[in-house]
Parts: C-alpha cells; sequence; structure tokens
C-alpha cells in the first residue's frame, strides 16, 4: 500500500523522487523519507506528508544522482520519523525502502538480536535489510546474492529497492505481492509502485514480476530470477497522457474522477458497443464464450466498492444469463477452503489490479482448475498477468483515494460482458437485447446531465453535514449502491453510515430512526417502486429525514421526501451506473463542508497490497 520511487542517471535525483512521491501520496501519507547516494548514504524522513519532508529537507545536501523515496502507509509501527522509510542498514552502507509486509519478521529479529543486533525501529522492514546485510557479511557473497538468499527464507509481500555505498549508481529492485514499474529512459531509469511517478520522463516500461530481481543502473536493466537466471525485460508502451495525473483546474482529484466519468463510461464503451449494429466486441469474453456459456457457476471476488460492482453484476448476470452467481469478499474466500469446481469462472475486480486479497484468492482458485477473469484498471497489472482472460476498464488514472470513475467502469464492463454473454446462450430475446444496447450507450449523455445539478446536491450536502448517522436504502439492482453510497460517506466524511435492503430496515435498523437522521434511498424506478414508497412512508411516519434519488417523471416520492434529486429515467438493470453518481457527489461534498482531505482521508489507501 506504499508508494516507492527510484532513480539513477544524469538528472538531480531529489527532485525526480519528490515529484514522484507526491503522485504516489495516495498509496500512503503518514510519514515519507528518501535516501540519496552521493559518495555515502544520506537519508532523510519524516511523519506525514511530501510537503513536510519538503519543508525538513531545505537546506539540506541533496546533490545525487541516484536516489530512492518512500511514502508510507503504516503497517508495522505507529506513524513517526523513527518508523519512516528509508532504513539504513547497521553499518549504514545500505538503505532499502519496502512495500509490504514480512510475516516471519518476528523469528528473523529474534535471530538477528542474539547476534548483537539493535534496532531503531519497530519496522518489519529494518529487520528485512539487516538480515539481507548479515548474509552478505556472514556468507562472503555479494548485496545481489544476499538480497536473493534472504527473499528465498522470508515469507509475506514485499517491492524493495536497495541502494549500496559501496556500489554508487546501482539500485537492487525485487518484488512478490507488490507492484514494480521500471521506466527506461536514455542513459537514466526510472522505479515506482505505478507508472505516474515516469510517466513525464518516458512513456516506455517494463512490468517486473514476482520472484524477480532488476540490477538497475543508468544505463542498463538487468532482470533475473530468484534463481539467477536473466529473463530478457519486455518493454511496454504506456498509453497515458501526464495531464490524466493532474489536476486540470479541478479542486480535489476525487471531483475530477467524478466528472470524468461521462468520458470514462465512453471510453469503457469505445469499439466495444455498437448498438446500431447490435453487437459487443470483447476479445476477452469470446476467447473465453464455451467456459462462459458451460459454465455452472461464476464466483465474483473482489474488496470494497469493487465488491458493490461484482453484487450488481450478480442480479445482471442471474438475470440475463441464467448463470448462478456468488460474490465474494476476497479476504474471507482465500481463507474458508472454499468448493471450487473445474469449469467454474472466478471474475476477479480490482481497480489496481494488485489487491493482495484477490490476487491470492484467484491463484489458489486457478490450481483448482477455475477459469479467471479478470476486469481491472491498471493496465499490465497482476492480476491482468495471472488472468486467462479479463477487460480492462479504461478509466484512466484514478487518483483519489475514494473510487468513483473506476466503479462505474466496472458496472459498464460487467454489463456488457452480461449482455453479451446472453445473446451467445439465447438467453435474452432479440428485442430485449437490443433495446439494452441502446439503454447503455446513452448511459454517458445521462450521467453528464445528472453532473449539471451538482449544485442541488451540495445544498442538500450542506444541509445534512452535522448528521452523526446515516442509513443508505435500496432494493434490488439499487440495493449494492446503497452500500457504495454509505461506503462513500464513510470514507470520505467520517460519518457512520449502513447500507441495507430497503425490506431489511423493519428487522433492526429502523431502531435508529429519529427525528435528525438522514435516511437516503435509493429509490430509481423499476420493478419495486411501489414497495419502496411504503419504506419511505414507514420513515416519515418516525419523522425520519428522507433523502430520495428518483427518476424523473416521479410524481410520488417528492411529496414524502425531505430532500430528492432527478437522475434520467433507464432500465433497472442500467440504473446503478446513473444512481451512483449523485451519491458520490454527497459524500464528496459532505467531506469538503466538513473540512476532510477527501482525496487524502485518514487511515486510507488506494491499492490494498497488504492483507
Amino acid at each position: 500500500m506504499c508508494g516507492i520511487v527510484g532513480y539513477t542517471g544524469p538528472r538531480e535525483a531529489y527532485p525526480v523522487v519528490i515529484k514522484g512521491l507526491k503522485r504516489l501520496e495516495y498509496r500512503g501519507y503518514d510519514s515519507t523519507g528518501v535516501a540519496l547516494l552521493n559518495g555515502t548514504v544520506k537519508v532523510y524522513k519524516k511523519k506525514g506528508r511530501v510537503a513536510e519532508l519538503e519543508e525538513y529537507a531545505v537546506g539540506k545536501e541533496l546533490h545525487a544522482h541516484t536516489g530512492i523515496g518512500h511514502t508510507r502507509w503504516a503497517t508495522h509501527g505507529e506513524p513517526s520519523d523513527r518508523n519512516a522509510h528509508p532504513h539504513t542498514s547497521r553499518s549504514g552502507k545500505l538503505a532499502m525502502i519496502h512495500n509490504g509486509i514480512i510475516e516471519n519478521y518476528v523469528q528473523l529479529k529474534k535471530d538477528l538480536v542474539n547476534k548483537g543486533y539493535h534496532f531503531t525501529s519497530d519496522t518489519d522492514t529494518e529487520v528485512l535489510l539487516n538480515f539481507i546485510e548479515d548474509i552478505k557479511e556472514n556468507n562472503n557473497c555479494g548485496l545481489e546474492e544476499a538480497i536473493r538468499i534472504a527473499l528465498k527464507r522470508v515469507t509475506g509481500a514485499y517491492c524493495i529497492l536497495l541502494i549500496n555505498e559501496d556500489d554508487p549508481g546501482t539500485i537492487i529492485a525485487a518484488r512478490k505481492g507488490s507492484p514494480l514499474v521500471i521506466g527506461v529512459g536514455k542513459g537514466e531509469h526510472f522505479l515506482g509502485s505505478d507508472a505516474s511517478p515516469m510517466l513525464e520522463y518516458t512513456k516506455e516500461v517494463v512490468y517486473v514480476n514476482d520472484y524477480e530481481l532488476a540490477i538497475v543502473k543508468p544505463d542498463e536493466l538487468i532482470l533475473k530470477n530468484l534463481g539467477n537466471e536473466k529473463i530478457t525485460p519486455f518493454i511496454t508502451k504506456l498509453d497515458m497522457d501526464l495531464a490524466a495525473i493532474e489536476m486540470g483546474g479541478y479542486d480535489h482529484f476525487m471531483l475530477k474522477e467524478i466528472f470524468e466519468q461521462p468520458s470514462t463510461i465512453h471510453d469503457c464503451l469505445r469499439g466495444r458497443l455498437d448498438a446500431t449494429a447490435g453487437t459487443i466486441t470483447m476479445s476477452g469474453v469470446q476467447n473465453n464464450i464455451e467456459a462462459f456459456k458451460t459454465a455452472q457457476r461464476i464466483i465474483i471476488v473482489a474488496c470494497g466498492t469493487s465488491w458493490h460492482a461484482g453484487l450488481v453484476a450478480e442480479y445482471v448476470i442471474e438475470e440475463l444469463c441464467r448463470i448462478p452467481v456468488e460474490v465474494e469478499y476476497a479476504s474471507e474466500f482465500r481463507y474458508r477452503n472454499p468448493v471450487i469446481n473445474k469449469g467454474d469462472i472466478i471474475i476477479a475486480i480490482s481497480q489496481s489490479g494488485e489487491t493482495a486479497d484477490t490476487l491470492v484468492a484467484i491463484e489458489k482458485a486457478k490450481e483448482q482448475g477455475a477459469v479467471i477473469f479478470g476486469i481491472v484498471n491498471a493496465v499490465g497489472s497482476s492480476i491482468a498477468r495471472l488472468s486467462n482472460g479479463g477487460a480492462y476498464t479504461h478509466a484512466g488514472p484514478e487518483i483519489g483515494v475514494a473510487s468513483t470513475k473506476a466503479f462505474t467502469g466496472q458496472l459498464a464492463v460487467l454489463t456488457m460482458m452480461a449482455l453479451k454473454i446472453a445473446k451467445e446462450k439465447g438467453t435474452i430475446t432479440d428485442e430485449r437485447y437490443s433495446k439494452l444496447l441502446f439503454e447503455l450507450d446513452s448511459i454517458p449523455e445521462k450521467v453528464e446531465a445528472i453532473l449539471k445539478g451538482a449544485n442541488a446536491i451540495k445544498a442538500i450536502a450542506e444541509k445534512y453535514k452535522g448528521a452523526a448517522d446515516a442509513l443508505f436504502l435500496g432494493r434490488g439492482y439499487n440495493f449494492p449502491i446503497a452500500l457504495e453510497g454509505a461506503l462513500k460517506l464513510k470514507e470520505i466524511s467520517y460519518i457512520h453510515a449502513e447500507g441495507y435492503p430497503a425490506a431489511e430496515m423493519k428487522h433492526g435498523p429502523i431502531a435508529l430512526v429519529t427525528e435528525i437522521l438522514p435516511v437516503v434511498f435509493v429509490a430509481t424506478k423499476d420493478s419495486y417502486h411501489e414497495k419502496i414508497v411504503s419504506n419511505i412512508q414507514e420513515i416519515k411516519a418516525r419523522k425520519g429525514k428522507v433523502i430520495a434519488i428518483i427518476s424523473e417523471g416521479d410524481d410520488v416520492i417528492p411529496s414524502l421526501a425531505d430532500d430528492v434529486f432527478f437522475v434520467p429515467p433507464a432500465d433497472e438493470i442500467m440504473a446503478p451506473l446513473l444512481s451512483c453518481i449523485p451519491l458520490q457527489l454527497l459524500s464528496y461534498y459532505v467531506g469538503i463542508a466538513k473540512g476532510v482531505d477527501v482525496d487524502k482521508p485518514r487511515n486510507l489507501a488506494k491499492s490494498v497490497t497488504v492483507e
């Protein structure tokens, strides 16, 4: 979950590393630091954000052509100066940064303490670094070999970058379970947790795989496996613009990404959906179409917002394709010894494509004969490479910690998949299929219309910013959107919020209703409309405050609700792509009204690459 950056080449390393850390700060921001190599290793680190490190480094010796940097989301050890990365070895000659968790660090630390080592931090990273140096010193081997030996003996996840005073100009990196991208320039190399730190310098990158070691010099990149066998680096051309990772005149990345959704949903559909011709072109689905047509079960594994997208997909796939679907939290799925049958299809959904629990879950399912289909946003990510087939959401870089445009991209991809499979299986009529294609094709335009009414949501947010709790209720396709709306409000405003199926309200949650409790109903017109009107009346009878997201033309709910927001009418299968937008705006504006840093809410990080 931490962000790592490295540079070696003719440029001044410090400005490159600092700029890279700012771009990766969404991955963790409780402490940050840099190590620079110019004759000797110099480390500057500070609790807090990158701006505080910059202020601390003013007047320090920063000249160097090799450097590494780290922005931290704490796992072992509280956020503090001493627990910040980089860490140095006992000799002071090595410095290392680390993204991941070393699970057997306690035993390693005990062994090192018995040898006389003293530790200045509470981190597993300092233990791993000194373990590497201990191997180097006691086995009379080079640093590269010591790293290789050490990594064969540790358990857990890691992406590490090391610099060595005795080998200026060289960065040694390795990964397992945490991402690493190496940018290839002319006589220089860049390293990062993703491609954003190097985007303005090069478009050519190498995605490092698990159990690979990279020896990076200004004019040379050597990849090896842990068996010391050389691997030919595969260079990928980035299809990403610098503007995509910059604010673009918006106050926050989250707001920018909400307002990008007409474009990002269009990009997701573009080249795939042709409503006039009545076709959906998705090579990942087509290449596995027989597996989908004969599947007895589809299991969707995901975490957080992606799990909510999976819940929507469960409704859509079961209705259109008539295939049983189960939606699993990846963190639970990987540990509960699930029954996997050969021919089961596992759909893994992840914005980053690096979510640790999801990765392990699909690895185990693949071993048991399941077909793995990945839906990710990040090109070249681990889940994309591990899957038998898949589809990119094409949402572009998502910097705000709370997912918005990636979520609607996932919904669009999953809906297209369901329609294509249903057409191939013959479980949908031609008339219904054609109607839904045109409905999906119109979504970007309808989202744009919703966003034009953002000020109405802003006024509602101002009204309820002082709430301590909130309920989000929905039925059918809108139930997962109620869950997603509650999650967004929790993430961005720190207001306790819960999502429920509206019919479950009477089975407990209605006890919370008071005259000051806001209850958000996701109540677009569908086959459940009369039922949800009854649920609203039950809340009003108990003096609860009702905020309703409803379809244009609804003349019933406005007379019952305290506040309403209209969205364009749509088939109930497509409604989630619209009803989620005002809830994203609501969480954003409540967070802003409360003074929260909505792009970097406390305790959260964008890419969860540890358990």
